[in-house]
């Protein structure tokens, strides 16, 4: 009811700083939403840690299309 079907969560994720400029972040979220898409999610959620220095974190996440949905937490719908 929650989530109106099934659906994913990323409890953490961390790219050490010398992957990040070769867009293994970016391709290992594309990767979690096709994997959910094709299990039949309804969405899939990630929180980050409410400090500060996990800004960029929560920026990276909405650029990649999830929403806030209260705190740090946000989902993106498959």
């Amino acid at each position: 009811m929650y989530a109106e079907g099934a659906f994913g969560t990323i409890p953490e994720l961390y790219v050490r700083p010398a992957y990040r400029a070769n867009r293994l972040g970016l391709d290992l979220v594309f990767q979690a939403k096709s994997f959910g898409a094709s299990r039949g999610w309804t969405r899939l959620e990630v929180t980050t840690p409410p400090l500060p220095q996990f800004d960029r974190t929560l920026a990276f996440y909405e650029r990649e299309g999830f929403s806030i949905t209260g705190g740090r937490k946000l989902k993106v719908t498959l």
